[in-house]
């Protein structure tokens, strides 16, 4: 058993594929059109990888979430490896000088992780780890 794709729902579906393809080095299928549900979306996949997958997905029906994302309940994160504590330093402030917010600085877990968190261009948190 693997983990197939992780989805997220979306405002902007360009914008977000834009980020997700720039920082993370994704790939994207064409843009998927159900036109009888207004439905949208792409799978970003990772170089290498085969799965998991990132699907980017948008409806118009789909109501905004104004909470905070990473905590409420339900899916708190995503987390990207990015094979290094250099590497994880130099994202962060690449984040950080491009206008992006950083949840919480770099830093090693409780559970020994070194990782930061920032959000995506909606909200999301997003761990980045070594």
């Amino acid at each position: 058993m693997k983990i197939e794709h992780y989805a997220v729902w979306c405002k902007d579906l360009e914008l977000m594929r834009t980020f997700y393809m720039a920082y993370f080095g994704t790939f994207s299928n064409d843009r998927y059109i159900n036109p009888v549900k207004k439905y949208e979306s792409y799978f970003l996949s990772f170089e290498g990888n085969s799965s998991p997958r990132l699907e980017l997905m948008k409806r118009p029906d789909i109501i905004e979430n104004k909470e905070v994302r990473g905590l409420m309940m339900g899916y708190a994160h995503i987390a990207f490896s990015v094979g290094s504590k250099a590497a994880v330093d130099i994202l962060t402030e690449k984040f950080r000088q491009d206008g992006y917010s950083i949840v919480s600085e770099t830093r090693v877990t409780g559970d020994g992780y070194y990782e930061s968190v920032i959000e995506d261009p909606e909200g999301n948190w997003i761990e980045i780890t070594e």
